[in-house]
Order: structure tokens, then sequence, then C-alpha cells
């Protein structure tokens, strides 16, 4: 059984993440997210040294909002979620989305 609190989407789109790496140098840079669902994803391409717990800024068209990093993975994935009060900035309605799809 999935313990996930969300139901995901598996697309793909460009975003524009930047924050501050472990070295405490600022980054910015472009990645893809993906497995996304209303409050968080997976980015994958992440080339900049980021740990688990920091914030990071991400961008998709003109919607930002901020994310804590959840995981980071040795191969540039990265998972995040959004902080509590934070706008939903994927641009596609999730919740309707999933109740056309249906669970069965």
């Amino acid at each position: 059984m999935d313990r996930r609190k969300e139901c995901r989407l598996d697309l793909e789109m460009p975003v524009r993440i930047w924050g501050v790496d472990r070295m405490a140098r600022p980054f910015a840079e472009i990645v893809r997210a993906g497995n996304v669902s209303a409050r968080g994803a997976v980015l994958t391409g992440v080339r900049s040294k980021i740990q688990a717990g920091e914030l990071l800024d991400v961008q998709n068209g003109v919607g930002r909002a901020q994310f804590r990093i959840m995981w980071i993975s040795l191969s540039g994935e990265a998972s995040i979620e959004a902080l509590e009060f934070e706008p939903p900035i994927w641009g596609i309605g999730l919740p309707k989305i999933f109740e056309m799809v249906g669970t069965g």
C-alpha cells in the first residue's frame, strides 16, 4: 500500500530552482520536476550540492514557492515538499484530474 499523503501525477516539466548550497554558496539552475502532487514533486537533474532539510525556491512559469528538500540522491534526484502556506505552482488542477481518473 502506498504511504503517500497525496495522489501524484506522472508528468515532467522544466522548473527553475535557486537557493544556497551546503557550502553556503548561492546557486540557480534549471531542472525537471516530475511525480507531482499538489504540495510536492521529485526534481531530476539537480547539480548543486544541496541537502535534506534545507529550503529551496522553485519557479514554474510565473508561479513561485518555497519548498523543503525531503531527500536528495547521489544521482541528482531530490524530493521537495511545499511549505505550509505556499501557493500551488504547478498550474494544473490536480484534485480535478484525480477525480476524473478515479482510483480503480
